[in-house]
């Protein structure tokens, strides 16, 4: 992005329009809190955000939501060597475990974004010692949310599973309130909302429009399986985003991750014509 800022100015791209260049931190911890900030605090609201997280060089519009579910079961700790005299927080959650795993097969599906997903990705006890009973356990969720599913439907879709009521446990959402690399602590719910825009959107058309341009064939317009600050920019506050950028989303945190040097020059390109695009096709939309 700031490579093409430098194109936009050496070969006079500029016109009627402001161009922010913003690198977030933070993402990866909690998607699209630095957004929250830069939205609520800095009251800075751009008509459309290009997402430059990897998409092969295709044209990205959406992705299904997430959040982070705890489940929670209590016992009564004894004596190892008498465990009937107590209640195993770790036998309660044994079924429970199992009913996720069979409530992920029959979660929504979506034709384009697709299947809304749960995966147990923590557990953890408490007892006081490894001679005796646990008296609690819990579990983290995974949850990824497709359209029409939401926080509140999620939480209630593990509650009424028949081991959650047998066993009295409990089920919440995370909240994240670590402090970022100044100290500054901006907590929030765990809780990032599904997000799409459709192909006929002025912004999707004008990227399509620049790819046709540029490079004299269709792109691919597709979505991405992961999680960006797009939850909170349009899953929270309904600013249109759309994705572009170098590199494989499936080499994403694996240990081949690498960026192409074709791939930037083709990012580069898209990124510096892209606001010119725009503008002329809204002024066209406008005759």
């Amino acid at each position: 992005m700031v490579y093409a800022v430098k194109i936009i100015k050496d070969l006079q791209l500029e016109d009627d329009y402001t161009l922010l260049v913003t690198g977030t931190v933070q993402e990866e911890d909690c998607d699209g809190i630095p957004w929250q900030y830069i939205i609520e605090e800095d009251k800075v609201r751009p008509e459309f955000v290009v997402i430059t997280e990897p998409t092969s060089c295709r044209i990205y519009r959406g992705h299904r939501g997430r959040m982070e579910i705890k489940v929670s079961t209590h016992g009564i700790s004894c004596h190892g060597s008498a465990p009937e005299r107590g209640d195993n927080a770790i036998y309660k959650m044994a079924p429970i475990i199992l009913e996720i795993q069979q409530l992920n097969e029959r979660l929504k599906q979506h034709d384009f974004l697709g299947k809304g997903t749960m995966t147990i990705s923590e557990i953890f006890y408490s007892s006081p010692s490894r001679c005796a009973v646990a008296d609690g356990c819990a579990i983290s969720i995974d949850r990824r949310l497709t359209i029409g599913e939401t926080h509140l439907s999620a939480l209630e879709e593990i509650r009424k599973l028949p081991s959650v009521i047998a066993t009295g446990a409990t089920v919440e959402m995370y909240n994240y309130a670590r402090p970022s690399y100044t100290g500054l602590v901006y907590p929030t719910e765990s809780y990032f909302p599904t997000w799409l825009i459709p192909e006929t959107h002025p912004i999707c058309q004008a990227m399509i429009h620049s790819y046709q341009g540029l490079f004299d064939k269709d792109p691919i317009v597709d979505k991405w399986t992961f999680s960006t600050n797009g939850v909170t920019i349009m899953g929270r506050y309904g600013i249109p985003c759309i994705g572009f950028g170098p590199g494989d989303e499936k080499e994403a945190h694996a240990p081949n991750e690498k960026t192409r040097k074709h791939d930037l020059v083709i990012a580069s390109a898209i990124y510096a014509t892209l606001p010119l695009q725009y503008v002329q096709h809204q002024q066209k939309g406008d005759e």
